[in-house]
């Protein structure tokens, strides 16, 4: 998962986050915008877009940021690929993300031409990460939010993994959080160091309407 975080906010201040109604309008542009990248990449025509084309000049798409695009078909995972560092602007984040979701996540094969109709599309902005200081597991332990808090672990100044605020949801246990998190990174669950650093940030998701089998009622 490519290291990599930042919301977008009003224009011209990403750190601020937009009011509801913007807030909403931001959602249907991103997801649209990862749909019409993996539907370029696996030469699907793309729907019609919802919304003006002049709005990918706007100042907060090409801002920096950062995102996850989480893929799902069946309720299942289909790929999950994001930025934890806003390197580059938010719109081009977003398709260099849905692209790599649907194509190179190692965990699966690549997404067909088939199979995107009933692929859902999820995507999360990334806050900017800020320390969770902690001396000890157990500070740190004390310090997590569950479901407010996605997580970056570092060892030695290098990012090994992470774990959006999402993951609370099947992992709610601070305890078993962290000690999956390490496993993604490929250390053992009780492992500890003095170079172990740990970042917390929040993001903001929007998801698309899942097909009828999948909606409530």
């Amino acid at each position: 998962m490519p290291p990599e975080a930042l919301p977008p906010g009003d224009p011209g201040d990403p750190a601020n986050p937009p009011g509801a109604a913007a807030g909403s309008q931001r959602g249907h542009v991103l997801l649209a915008l990862a749909r019409e990248a993996i539907a370029a990449v696996l030469y699907v025509p793309p729907p019609v877009a919802a919304w003006p084309a002049s709005e990918l000049a706007a100042p907060w798409l090409r801002a920096p940021g950062a995102c996850f695009v989480t893929l799902t078909r069946q309720s299942r995972l289909r790929g999950c690929i994001g930025s934890v560092r806003a390197r580059r602007p938010l719109a081009d984040d977003v398709r260099a993300n849905a692209r790599a979701a649907a194509l190179s996540d190692p965990r699966f094969p690549p997404l067909t031409a088939g199979e995107l109709p009933d692929t859902r599309i999820e995507v999360s902005l990334l806050s900017a990460a800020s320390p969770l200081p902690a001396a000890s597991e157990e500070e740190a332990l004390a310090a997590l939010r569950p479901g407010i808090d996605g997580i970056i672990l570092e060892v030695g100044g290098e990012t090994h993994a992470t774990f959006l605020p999402q993951v609370w949801e099947s992992l709610p246990s601070p305890r078993d959080f962290l000690a999956h998190l390490k496993h993604k990174a490929g250390l053992a669950p009780a492992f500890w160091s003095p170079d172990l650093r740990l970042q917390r940030y929040t993001v903001t998701k929007w998801t698309e309407p899942g097909p009828p089998e999948e909606s409530p009622g």
